[in-house]
């Protein structure tokens, strides 16, 4: 067992040398995240980049662009971003009508109160749960929550801990509260660890088969130090 851990600011240190500053590509507007996070399926930023902007150029992005666009139409702009581009577009007008309907056209002024109000609010439009809630509260400036990337929260846990629960509920949560304890509470420190958490596993410390050897924090990480024992212990 590991008896030091290497400390979050220290591994973003690391990060941010070996990969530089990292900036979001996804609008930080809570509506406009909304829509571009249905733009791509399966959802990466690769996929949403592809189908929003098919999405700008032959529909638009606004509300009523959306609600008056015929559903094939909107699927077929849709349909770059990857599969299921109908079922996308239904939900696209779904978040369309939620946002006149119930939020008159106006979503971040929703946003404004208590945290677990906001993500309530956030959770009512389709395919959005705690990890997108935090992450769009975060990037739109409402507040500065310790956001981490639902598809790799493992990153935090297996370089402070080693292997990471097989629970990814558990996961996330040890990734949360690590960086509620760790990253200071303001917009700018935040925005960054999720950043660089979320690019080193998704270039490097990947869910499966892990790179381990170009990672730059390696020589830290109990996750490697770990695997290089099983690999050396006895058959």
């Amino acid at each position: 067992m590991r008896n030091t851990r290497l400390a979050i600011s220290e591994l973003l240190r690391q990060l941010e040398s070996f990969y530089g500053k990292q900036e979001p590509c996804w609008p930080t507007d809570p509506y406009l995240f909304l829509v571009w996070w249905h733009c791509g399926y399966p959802a990466s930023d690769a996929a949403c980049a592809k189908g929003w902007e098919s999405l700008n150029r032959e529909i638009g992005v606004e509300p009523k662009q959306l609600l008056a666009a015929p559903p094939a139409d909107l699927a077929s702009a849709l349909r770059p971003g990857g599969m299921v581009p109908e079922l996308r577009a239904m939900r696209m007008k779904e978040i369309a009508a939620r946002m006149e309907d119930d939020f008159g056209g106006e979503l971040r002024a929703a946003l404004v109160g208590p945290i677990a109000q906001a993500r309530k609010a956030l959770k009512e439009f389709p395919n959005i749960a705690d990890p997108g809630a935090d992450r769009i509260l975060l990037f739109a400036g409402v507040a500065p929550v310790a956001a981490v990337p639902s598809n790799c929260p493992h990153v935090v846990v297996r370089v402070q801990h080693g292997q990471e629960d097989e629970n990814y509920n558990v996961t996330y949560s040890e990734a949360q509260q690590a960086i509620e304890a760790e990253v200071p509470e303001t917009l700018d420190a935040r925005a960054r660890a999720y950043l660089l958490l979320k690019r080193h596993g998704q270039d490097l410390c990947k869910r499966t088969k892990p790179k381990c050897w170009q990672c730059p924090v390696s020589s830290s990480c109990a996750f490697f130090a770990g695997s290089r024992r099983g690999r050396s212990a006895p058959a």
